[in-house]
Protein backbone atom coordinates (compact mmCIF):
# COMPACT_ATOMS: atom_id res chain seq x y z
CA UNK A 1 0.00 0.00 0.00
CA UNK A 2 1.13 3.02 -0.80
CA UNK A 3 1.40 5.63 2.32
CA UNK A 4 2.01 8.99 -0.05
CA UNK A 5 -0.97 8.88 -2.39
CA UNK A 6 -3.11 9.48 0.66
CA UNK A 7 -1.77 12.48 1.47
CA UNK A 8 -2.27 16.04 -0.85
CA UNK A 9 0.79 16.96 -2.86
CA UNK A 10 2.32 20.17 -1.84
CA UNK A 11 1.13 23.80 -3.44
CA UNK A 12 3.97 24.29 -6.17
CA UNK A 13 5.55 27.49 -7.09
CA UNK A 14 6.72 28.39 -10.40
CA UNK A 15 9.63 30.96 -10.86
CA UNK A 16 6.42 33.74 -10.15
CA UNK A 17 6.62 32.63 -6.48
CA UNK A 18 2.47 32.17 -6.95
CA UNK A 19 1.02 28.68 -5.76
CA UNK A 20 -2.61 28.30 -6.11
CA UNK A 21 -2.99 32.33 -7.11
CA UNK A 22 -1.69 33.56 -3.97
CA UNK A 23 2.15 34.94 -3.70
CA UNK A 24 4.39 33.52 -1.65
CA UNK A 25 6.76 35.48 0.15
CA UNK A 26 10.02 34.02 1.35
CA UNK A 27 10.83 35.30 4.79
CA UNK A 28 14.57 35.60 5.92
CA UNK A 29 15.99 36.32 8.85
CA UNK A 30 18.47 39.57 9.79
CA UNK A 31 21.29 37.96 11.82
CA UNK A 32 24.02 40.38 11.73
CA UNK A 33 24.82 43.50 13.58
CA UNK A 34 25.67 45.36 10.03
CA UNK A 35 21.90 44.58 8.67
CA UNK A 36 19.96 45.73 11.58
CA UNK A 37 22.87 49.01 11.92
CA UNK A 38 21.62 49.57 7.75
CA UNK A 39 18.14 49.30 8.88
CA UNK A 40 18.70 51.66 11.76
CA UNK A 41 19.68 54.67 8.67
CA UNK A 42 17.31 54.31 6.72
CA UNK A 43 12.98 54.84 7.14
CA UNK A 44 11.92 54.91 10.93
CA UNK A 45 7.95 54.86 11.94
CA UNK A 46 6.68 55.02 15.64
CA UNK A 47 3.49 53.28 16.61
CA UNK A 48 2.26 52.45 20.29
CA UNK A 49 3.33 49.39 20.48
CA UNK A 50 6.60 48.96 18.73
CA UNK A 51 8.96 50.62 16.57
CA UNK A 52 9.62 49.96 13.13
CA UNK A 53 12.48 50.41 11.02
CA UNK A 54 12.73 49.78 7.40
CA UNK A 55 15.33 50.08 4.29
CA UNK A 56 14.73 49.13 0.70
CA UNK A 57 17.86 46.81 -0.36
CA UNK A 58 20.12 47.44 -3.22
CA UNK A 59 20.16 45.87 -6.16
CA UNK A 60 24.10 45.05 -5.51
CA UNK A 61 22.31 42.90 -2.17
CA UNK A 62 21.54 39.75 -3.58
CA UNK A 63 19.44 37.77 -1.07
CA UNK A 64 17.28 34.77 -1.22
CA UNK A 65 14.53 35.80 0.87
CA UNK A 66 12.38 38.35 -0.27
CA UNK A 67 11.61 39.91 3.26
CA UNK A 68 14.04 39.77 5.91
CA UNK A 69 12.95 40.64 9.40
CA UNK A 70 14.86 41.11 12.47
CA UNK A 71 13.46 41.85 15.86
CA UNK A 72 15.19 43.40 19.28
CA UNK A 73 14.36 44.59 22.42
CA UNK A 74 16.94 46.39 25.00
CA UNK A 75 17.22 46.15 28.09
CA UNK A 76 14.72 48.70 29.27
CA UNK A 77 11.29 46.32 28.19
CA UNK A 78 12.70 44.31 31.04
CA UNK A 79 14.51 40.70 32.04
CA UNK A 80 15.27 38.61 29.59
CA UNK A 81 11.74 36.95 30.16
CA UNK A 82 10.13 39.73 29.16
CA UNK A 83 11.99 40.54 26.30
CA UNK A 84 11.84 37.63 25.19
CA UNK A 85 7.67 37.74 25.40
CA UNK A 86 8.12 40.62 23.54
CA UNK A 87 10.22 39.47 21.07
CA UNK A 88 7.55 36.63 20.55
CA UNK A 89 4.81 38.64 20.36
CA UNK A 90 6.44 40.80 17.64
CA UNK A 91 6.89 37.52 15.64
CA UNK A 92 3.41 36.56 15.48
CA UNK A 93 2.07 40.16 14.49
CA UNK A 94 4.83 39.84 11.66
CA UNK A 95 3.71 37.09 10.79
CA UNK A 96 -0.25 38.17 10.58
CA UNK A 97 0.60 41.31 8.81
CA UNK A 98 3.69 41.13 6.76
CA UNK A 99 1.79 38.59 4.34
CA UNK A 100 -0.07 41.26 2.94
CA UNK A 101 1.87 44.57 3.59
CA UNK A 102 5.42 43.37 3.08
CA UNK A 103 6.74 44.71 0.10
CA UNK A 104 9.82 42.35 -1.82
CA UNK A 105 12.96 43.56 -1.50
CA UNK A 106 13.06 45.55 2.21
CA UNK A 107 14.32 44.94 5.38
CA UNK A 108 12.36 44.99 8.48
CA UNK A 109 13.57 45.46 11.96
CA UNK A 110 10.77 45.42 14.56
CA UNK A 111 11.76 46.99 18.23
CA UNK A 112 9.98 46.16 21.24
CA UNK A 113 8.65 48.97 23.55
CA UNK A 114 8.83 49.39 27.28
CA UNK A 115 5.84 48.06 29.47
CA UNK A 116 3.77 48.23 25.70
CA UNK A 117 4.40 45.50 23.46
CA UNK A 118 4.05 42.84 25.89
CA UNK A 119 1.06 44.02 27.00
CA UNK A 120 -1.07 45.63 24.17
CA UNK A 121 -3.70 43.44 23.35
CA UNK A 122 -2.54 41.41 19.83
CA UNK A 123 -5.06 42.68 17.20
CA UNK A 124 -4.15 46.31 18.36
CA UNK A 125 -0.50 45.18 18.34
CA UNK A 126 -0.76 44.51 14.61
CA UNK A 127 -2.91 47.18 13.66
CA UNK A 128 -0.23 49.02 14.80
CA UNK A 129 2.33 46.93 12.70
CA UNK A 130 -0.06 47.65 9.74
CA UNK A 131 -0.20 51.28 10.44
CA UNK A 132 3.58 52.00 10.39
CA UNK A 133 3.93 49.70 7.12
CA UNK A 134 1.52 51.54 5.46
CA UNK A 135 3.09 54.79 6.68
CA UNK A 136 6.61 53.90 5.41
CA UNK A 137 5.90 52.63 2.23
CA UNK A 138 3.52 55.85 1.61
CA UNK A 139 6.82 58.02 1.94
Amino acid sequence: MNIMASHPAPPSADDSGEANGAVLLRVGTLKKRKEFLAAARAHKQVAPSLILQARKRGPEEPSVAHIRIGYTCSKKVGNAVERNRAKRRLRAAAHEVLKSGGTSGWDYVLIGRKDITASRPFPELCADLAKALARIHAA
